[in-house]
């Protein structure tokens, strides 16, 4: 059995190597990005680890041992799942590993642009102390928090948000996820809806169903005291518009962890807006989640591989290889 880690930008692989010694089996690291990269490091796996390397129906047509696939992290947008099926390849995802991580970054986003964090301390550092230069600032607990997308890291941060005492709405294309008692809190609205009533919309959806989701019309439905927050996929908002809403003042501002391009260049449109806050794709991350998704992407390699079973399979192929 040939297990690789195609592409990975942690520092080590010691989680993986103490799950994989544990059934006596081992592993090796290549740093494969590209299809020509993927297809001449590659072409020999069983099983492979991936983190951001793009792997195509090309790709996986030269690997023809290739039976399984694990995408570090909740996203599998640059795996062609669909072309995994067709050739009997089980694409997996690790979808549980950050969920407090990611709720706690859009929460701190959602404050810092609720209560202008970053400017104020700019300003009070450099120039003068001066409250007055913060005005206005609304009392959280009078607001109204939108929720598009109500799975684990949606639902997680709706319960935090909550906890402040603002009123929660949401949407989600799948209606069941308000079955759940423990969601009862949110109110159930449609997409324009959230939009228009909302203080606060936070997105919580992956990309493969959800590009340009938040394009201008979308926007132009908000208030415009409104604020977005996106620790999803960059893509899902449409920055060009977003540019456009934030040159115009047609939202007060917006709060973002992805981007389309990553990193993008610093001379970004998006980089001049002071209401534009931006982190480095680090909502995921704290030491123990790092940990608990190197483990978590070994155990689902080998798991597949000693008994054909996987957590979290992403499709489900008809003819497994």
């Amino acid at each position: 059995m040939k297990f690789i880690i195609t592409d990975l930008r942690h520092t080590d692989t010691d989680e993986e190597e103490k799950v994989f010694n544990a059934h006596g089996l081992s592993f090796r690291r290549e740093h494969a990005l590209t299809e020509e990269e993927l297809i001449a490091r590659c072409a020999d796996g069983e099983y492979l680890l991936n983190q951001y390397g793009t792997i195509t129906r090309k790709v996986m047509e030269a690997m023809p041992d290739l039976k399984f696939i694990v995408r570090y992290g909740v996203g599998y947008d640059n795996v062609d799942v669909e072309a995994a099926a067709d050739l009997g390849i089980q694409v997996c995802n690790v979808p549980d590993y950050g969920m407090n991580e990611v709720a706690d970054h859009a929460f701190t986003l959602m404050m810092a642009l609720f209560h202008r964090i970053i400017p104020m301390v700019r300003q009070t550092k450099t120039l003068k102390w001066d409250y007055l230069e913060a005005i206005p600032i609304r009392r959280m607990r009078e607001s109204t928090i939108g929720v598009i997308g109500l799975g684990r890291i949606g639902s997680n941060f709706a319960k935090k948000v909550s906890a402040l005492g603002c009123k929660m709405i949401g949407h989600d294309i799948d209606e069941s996820v308000f079955d759940n008692p423990s969601l009862g809190f949110i109110e159930k609205v449609s997409f324009d809806d959230l939009l228009t009533r909302s203080d606060v919309v936070a997105v919580f959806v992956p990309l493969e169903n959800a590009r340009n989701l938040i394009d201008i019309d979308a926007m132009k439905k908000m208030k415009p005291t409104a604020y977005l927050i996106n620790t999803s996929r960059g893509g899902i908002v449409n920055e060009d518009d977003l540019n456009e809403v934030l040159t115009n003042k047609i939202i007060a501002g917006a709060g973002f962890d992805v981007m389309v391009k990553e990193p993008p260049n610093l001379d970004h449109p998006l980089f001049a807006h002071d209401n534009f806050l931006i982190t480095p794709h680090m909502a995921w991350y704290s030491e123990e989640s790092s940990l608990e998704l190197k483990r978590k992407a070994a155990e689902e390699a080998v798991s597949y591989a000693l008994h054909r079973t996987c957590r979290y399979p992403v499709n489900h192929p008809a003819n497994p290889r």
